[in-house]
């Protein structure tokens, strides 16, 4: 696509949307039809308080990245990556809100709406300020400048009253990670969401190799052997095999991590969500560290303490 074209098609989907949305026009606002494709840009609309007409896989939506809650009026337009089109059209969106993961579909949706791709995870780029960016561009778009900056202003707050909170706890490092079966896992760098509110929360990331948009998979478990004074983040889902296998593995359980009930397993968070993920990241870890019998930590994970964590 040649640079002209890209600039007029550009063009043609900022006029679009101009004449439907004008800034400090609410009524305007409320009256866009907007798709969302992306999961982070759907928790950024829903944090806003824009509810779109469409979006994906709102099942896993829900059990993935949990909050915001998705009204029941938002169509579930199928997978993210094979769209039930049909239903997309018929919800008749003004604008589809996308991501660069999504590009190879661009063409396709572009024939259904003008599409609005904003890219919160790019190699290189801080995604916590990506995903400032992007609440401030949906809000110039939508007219809801105010409600951008309200959203920004509140996580960025509630992130700085959990470091508050745990002013005496910031002494060690942590690693965060996906379980994906009894013997390997993912760990998320100081590039990735999570690491950017360890960060923001007086936390150093134990894992300071490099990551491939934003997260590495998969590495061996024997890998955390490596970091023995480092304090494990687990995130759920867990797969139950691996709940199972682990609780019983000699390799798991002779971690001095695991020894030393250095563990905490959290509630499930979108590891590419947008605003509303960081701040639920730093609620449910402050919750975990402060809270050692709350349920969410040490011992959910070792044969000795037992448990379901699935």
């Amino acid at each position: 696509m040649s640079a002209a074209t890209t600039l007029s098609r550009r063009a043609l989907i900022g006029g679009g949307l101009a004449a439907l949305v004008q800034p400090g026009a609410p009524a305007r606002a409320e009256g866009l039809r907007a798709a969302a494709i992306d999961w982070a840009l759907l928790e950024t609309l829903l944090g806003m308080g824009l509810t779109p007409v469409a979006a994906t896989e709102l099942v896993l939506f829900r059990q993935v990245a949990v909050e915001p809650p998705v009204p029941a009026s938002v169509v579930d337009i199928g997978l993210r990556g094979a769209l039930n089109y049909e239903a997309l059209r018929l919800t008749r969106p003004s604008v589809i809100f996308s991501s660069n993961f999504y590009a190879g579909m661009e063409s396709q949706l572009a024939r259904i709406a003008p599409v609005e791709t904003i890219s919160i995870y790019r190699t290189g780029r801080p995604p916590y300020d990506e995903a400032e960016a992007a609440a401030t561009r949906i809000g110039a778009l939508t007219g809801k400048e105010e409600a951008a900056r309200s959203l920004i202003a509140s996580v960025a707050g509630e992130i700085a009253a959990c470091r508050h909170r745990l002013a005496g706890e910031t002494g060690r490092p942590l690693l965060v990670l996906n379980l994906g079966d009894a013997r390997h896992f993912r760990v998320f760098g100081a590039d990735s969401l999570f690491g950017e509110v360890l960060a923001r929360l007086g936390f150093a990331n134990a894992w300071g190799e490099r990551t491939f948009y934003s997260a590495s998979a998969p590495i061996g478990i024997e890998a955390l052997a490596r970091f023995p004074e480092a304090f494990l983040v687990v995130l759920r889902p867990v797969p139950p095999d691996a709940a199972r296998v682990l609780g019983t593995s000699a390799l798991w359980n002779a971690l001095p991590q695991i020894r030393a009930r250095r563990l905490a397993v959290l509630a499930s968070v979108d590891p590419f969500g947008g605003l509303p993920t960081a701040a639920r990241f730093a609620r449910l870890l402050t919750g975990a560290l402060l809270n050692p019998d709350s349920g969410a930590r040490a011992g959910e994970l070792a044969g000795k303490a037992g448990g379901d964590i699935g």
